[in-house]
């Protein structure tokens, strides 16, 4: 079972694991930790990285490639991390510790753009994208490593009821992966990596 979205430039997907451990879900948190102590300070460069590119886009249109490669590189870590704990619950695999591209079940893609609105760049981040930042804190509890909301909740009933059928159910899945793509949708265009406003949808 796989989730993916197409049309929007932020794509993420989810290959499920099929059959999922029953009860492994319950030490992820454990597993996890060498990540998200890595994950930590590399989101405190992530941070760093978009001021630097909101002046370069300013004064050039052009978001230093370098950079933008860097902070793909950190969102496809968080989500591949994601994926295997509590965002998704989806995957045993543990996540490879590698900024670029893996063979994983869980990807992330943004295409390098070639040009950047300067008119964009000065509201999009906190004017435009306020509603969306309303909803995700709705799905994902907040920012940073240590939150819980809606998405995690979701996915560990799911992981509940996969310990007593084996079965990760196919609609829960499909709500998880949606709530994690219109989040990272939303990351994505307020770290600047794209122009195209992020749909209100959960689904593609």
């Amino acid at each position: 079972m796989a989730q993916q979205q197409g049309a929007y430039p932020v794509s993420v997907s989810g290959e499920l694991t099929e059959p999922p451990a029953r009860g492994k879900w319950i030490i992820k948190w454990l597993l996890g930790i060498p990540h998200y102590i890595i994950l930590a300070a590399l989101w405190v460069a992530f941070v760093v990285v978009v001021i630097i590119a909101f002046f370069a886009i300013l004064f050039t249109e052009k978001y230093p490639k370098k950079l933008f490669d860097f902070n793909l590189g950190v969102l496809k870590w968080t989500w591949r991390v994601g994926f295997y704990s509590y965002e998704a619950l989806g995957t045993d695999r543990y996540p490879p510790f590698k900024l670029g591209d893996a063979d994983y079940p869980a990807t992330l893609e943004v295409p390098y753009p070639e040009r950047l609105s300067r008119g964009l760049v000065l509201t999009k981040w906190w004017l435009l994208a306020l509603p969306h930042y309303l909803i995700v804190a709705f799905f994902q509890g907040g920012w940073g490593q240590c939150r819980f909301g809606l998405v995690h909740a979701l996915a560990i009933c799911a992981s509940v009821v996969v310990l007593f059928t084996g079965k990760y159910p196919e609609g829960m899945f499909k709500l998880v992966m949606g709530m994690n793509r219109w989040g990272y949708r939303v990351v994505a265009y307020a770290a600047l990596m794209t122009d195209e406003y992020p749909p209100f949808r959960l689904w593609d």
